[in-house]
């Protein structure tokens, strides 16, 4: 079996990368998806159908546009990690963490300690929470591999 592992979150570092080398040198069986993590690229989402009269609009064709893929992704996958950085909130990434626990899908959440207080409803939902990259790909390997 192949694993879908869907990388919510956080876009402004390398722990995607982290993960995906950390499983690939496991040789984990695992395709990864993500959302659009080209900052520009996603808020311009909506650019598409239109210009707009205000930031608002303009947000809101975007989300619903980033939507479509991050909805479909979700959906499919079969875990979804979810980072929360220290540098910007992360939202979207709140909302996906929201959107697994409502449709039943597992996710881990991968953040510092610092910001466990306000994230004690995200986590408490979450199959596992971990600090680091490399404690998501151990239990990504436990988890396919049971080792």
């Amino acid at each position: 079996m192949t694993w879908t592992v869907y990388l919510s979150g956080e876009i402004h570092s390398d722990w995607r990368e982290q993960i995906i080398a950390g499983a690939g040198r496991l040789e984990l069986p695992i395709e990864f998806a993500s959302p659009v993590t080209d900052h520009e690229a996603s808020d311009a989402a909506g650019d598409m159908l239109g210009p707009q009269s205000s930031g608002f609009w303009r947000d809101h064709k975007s989300s619903k546009v980033n939507g479509i893929r991050t909805r479909t992704l979700l959906e499919k996958c079969d875990i979804a990690i979810v980072r929360f950085g220290d540098k910007y909130k992360q939202w979207n990434a709140a909302f996906d963490a929201g959107f697994c626990a409502a449709i039943g899908k597992p996710y881990i959440t991968l953040h510092d300690d610092d910001i466990v207080h306000p994230l004690k409803e995200v986590d408490a939902s979450a199959m596992a929470w971990a600090e680091t990259p490399a404690q998501v790909v151990e239990i990504l390997d436990y988890v396919i591999n049971a080792r």
